[in-house]
């Protein structure tokens, strides 16, 4: 399977074939080329600044399914739907570049809070602070009900990525094209319990970290900490900076966080049990179904973060698809580090 590249200008650069300090820096801090990359009749992403944007604008609010969802919208409200999902330890922040990019373009832009972070709570205080993947997935699809939605495009990374797989994979008719950095990353408690590679364990450290009591009280005593951490680690060569990091480490302080985090890591290797009500969507889970949906999958080149290679997903999508190779130093959090990129395939795939 064949890569595509989207930094060829940035390669330029560097070879110098393209000279003077003022181009150089501006494709450095974009992280992608404006290349004519799109598919014929589709719409190509202006450049941009990468970090130009701080803020999603004021946010709104709605109850959907056992929580009081906050979230950012952006665009015309009558525009195709596209939803952004954010990861662990990140948040709706990773789409600040991307959102308005979006909404410029016609797309009506919706960038949730997960259950854990910024202002989204549970309802009730009985509910079971629960993170096994199902859970999330329920939650999008609630979203999308209370809101009218019938059909989005899903876009996502991390935790988000995993959400907009399992939603592809299990109701396709409500996704109309799918983005997902690092492609597929169904699991299942049955899969978490298999050894890896001692390399491979070894990024999988807080893991087992969360796994203990002292996990436990050292993710709660040093929240942020920990998340910056992760951060560096999973983006090795991002230089971001401390206002970067606070607007999203503020979202960590949700009162659910730490319980939720932990949950879904010991959930991953059967530490922790999940809900009967997710039970049946979690053993269709299992079976590790394919996605049908037009997909783009990405990947920085430099994503420090745990990962699938590419091809050992390539036959869990079945439908139109194509992989994109980030290039230029690029992370884990691939939409904050290469906005351009992110959108473009997001409007690219919407034209598959």
């Amino acid at each position: 399977m064949k890569a595509k590249n989207y930094n060829a200008l940035k390669s330029s650069v560097r070879r110098g074939l393209i000279v003077g300090p003022l181009m150089a820096g501006t494709i450095a801090a974009l992280g992608v080329v404006a290349s004519a990359h799109a598919q014929p009749g589709s719409v190509t992403i202006d450049p941009i600044e990468v970090g130009s944007h701080t803020s999603l604008g004021t946010l709104k609010h709605v109850q959907a399914g056992v929580l009081d969802v906050e979230y950012a919208e952006l665009g015309p409200a009558n525009g195709p739907v596209v939803i952004l999902l954010h990861g662990w330890p990140y948040d709706i922040n990773s789409f600040n570049d991307v959102a308005p990019a979006l909404a410029a373009k016609g797309y009506r832009v919706l960038v949730p809070y997960a259950r854990g972070y910024g202002g989204t709570r549970f309802l009730s205080a009985s509910t079971k602070r629960n993170a096994e993947p199902a859970a999330l997935a329920q939650d999008l699809i609630d979203f999308m009900d209370v809101l009218k939605i019938k059909r989005a495009e899903l876009a996502g990374f991390d935790w988000g990525a995993r959400t907009a797989d399992v939603v592809a994979a299990l109701w396709p008719e409500r996704v109309k094209a799918l983005v997902s950095v690092s492609g597929y990353l169904i699991g299942s408690q049955e899969a978490g319990k298999q050894p890896l590679p001692p390399a491979a364990e070894l990024q999988w450290w807080y893991q087992f970290y969360f796994a203990t009591d002292r996990g436990l009280a050292g993710y709660k005593a040093n929240t942020h900490a920990f998340a910056k951490l992760i951060w560096q680690l999973a983006s090795p060569q991002w230089k971001f900076d401390d206002a970067t990091f606070e607007r999203s480490a503020k979202a960590l302080d949700n009162p659910d966080q730490v319980a939720l985090a932990i949950h879904n890591y010991r959930w991953r290797l059967d530490l922790a049990q999940g809900e009967e009500k997710y039970a049946a969507l979690e053993a269709r889970l299992a079976k590790g179904p394919t996605i049908s949906v037009p997909t783009i999958t990405m990947e920085g080149d430099a994503n420090g973060a745990p990962h699938p290679p590419a091809e050992a997903y390539r036959g869990k999508f079945t439908g139109k698809y194509e992989y994109r190779l980030i290039t230029g130093g690029i992370g884990h959090n691939l939409p904050q580090e290469a906005p351009q990129a992110f959108a473009q395939a997001v409007v690219d795939a919407d034209h598959l």
